[in-house]
């Protein structure tokens, strides 16, 4: 087979697989580049592996007039500069030894080597520059069946890198086909959980966002649910809401967003468990508060915004498990954009310090109250 992408006959690309060619090596793109190109998903950085170790990169990359960056030299991995554009480029390699988070690695000049050490058969196919595919391990009948599979030994990939359990829920949530969730995967996963607890809850926090950011992430968060994954990640989550909240932003165009889908789990302090950002944290506190409140979809688009209240509304329909009614997205949308007429001048002198205070939010909540429609000379009248 081979891949057909734009981006295989640009320039610097070109480039950079004549520089290996002319110094006598072997270069080709590898993983989630060759991956996407086979499934026709949209492809990001262009990843390459070699036989070349770093030192010869570097001296072919200087040969070439090209710049060469030791991002990775450890690791085999060299950054390589032409036309402005950079790729990353790391030697073959396979594992010495490994600790369940790190590897220890020795350069190979073994393809069949360097694919063993990566996790899924699937982002263990390399193209070289003509496109055609090369699959040391049955990782092409795997993509073209949208089948996430461990390479080999699913326990021994697992013991390698405990995150590789998450990464597991995520490439099947991005990448899996109606096929289900592959058995042995997770019952390799079911066995191994208690190596979560070694992982840092950053890198944890990072993996369950790509999780809940995919598509449709229901059908492996279900999956993690029932063999306890979740549970160790997220201790209190419930999964329940996630698949009608799923659809429910399909009826209205809602992207993937995951902090809304975090929302919708819940589970006991996600900030913590998951080292989530300040930023995540605020919207997450914000959906999580105004699920169970009594405030009006124009109130909940007047202060949050036209986002945040489409986003608190679609999970009140899924979490409490109430009818969807869409027209309170326009009344939100309204609400976002209504602006009160009255500032603090209007009430002063007759109003001062917390008065002032409490007397605008007032007339506010009348305004709000009244759909936006009372004018300012409404809101000023005595006794309003």
């Amino acid at each position: 087979m081979k891949i057909d992408a734009p981006w295989l006959s640009d320039a610097p690309l070109a480039a950079i697989f004549a520089a290996f060619q002319s110094a006598g090596y072997r270069a080709y793109l590898v993983g989630g580049a060759v991956r996407n190109a086979v499934l026709g998903e949209v492809t990001g950085d262009l990843d390459l592996a070699t036989d070349a170790t770093p030192y010869q990169m570097a001296a072919l990359a200087k040969a070439a007039g090209m710049k060469a960056i030791p991002t990775g030299i450890d690791h085999g991995t060299m950054t390589l500069v032409t036309d402005g554009v950079s790729f990353e480029i790391t030697t073959f390699r396979r594992d010495v030894t490994t600790d369940g988070r790190h590897a220890t690695v020795a350069f190979t000049s073994d393809i069949v080597e360097d694919a063993r050490r990566r996790d899924f058969t699937i982002n263990a196919l390399y193209a070289g520059p003509d496109g055609g595919v090369i699959d040391p391990l049955g990782g092409l009948p795997d993509a073209l069946a949208r089948r996430v599979r461990f390479i080999e030994d699913a326990e021994s990939r697992i013991r390698e890198d405990y995150l590789r359990i998450l990464r597991f829920f995520r490439f099947h949530a991005q990448y899996g086909g109606d096929g289900g969730i592959d058995a042995d995967g997770l019952a390799a996963v079911a066995d191994n959980l208690e190596g979560l607890d070694r992982l840092a809850r950053e890198r944890i926090g990072a993996e369950m966002l790509r999780i809940l950011g995919a598509p449709n992430p229901a059908p492996a968060i279900a999956a993690m649910a029932q063999v306890g994954a979740l549970a160790r990640v997220l201790p209190g989550a419930q999964q329940t809401a996630l698949a009608p909240l799923i659809h429910l932003e399909g009826e209205v165009q809602a992207p993937p967003d995951a902090i809304r889908r975090l929302a919708a789990l819940g589970g006991a302090a996600p900030r913590d468990a998951l080292r989530l950002s300040n930023a995540d944290s605020a919207k997450l506190d914000l959906l999580r508060s105004a699920i169970g409140d009594m405030t009006s979809a124009g109130a909940l688009g007047h202060k949050n915004g036209a986002a945040a209240a489409r986003d608190i509304i679609l999970l009140r329909a899924a979490v409490l498990e109430q009818p969807f009614d869409i027209a309170a997205l326009e009344v939100a949308n309204t609400g976002a954009k209504a602006f009160f007429p009255v500032t603090a001048a209007d009430l002063m002198p007759d109003y001062l310090g917390a008065a002032l205070g409490a007397r605008l939010k007032m007339l506010e909540e009348r305004w709000i109250a009244s759909g936006f429609a009372l004018s300012k000379g409404d809101l000023l009248k005595e006794g309003i």
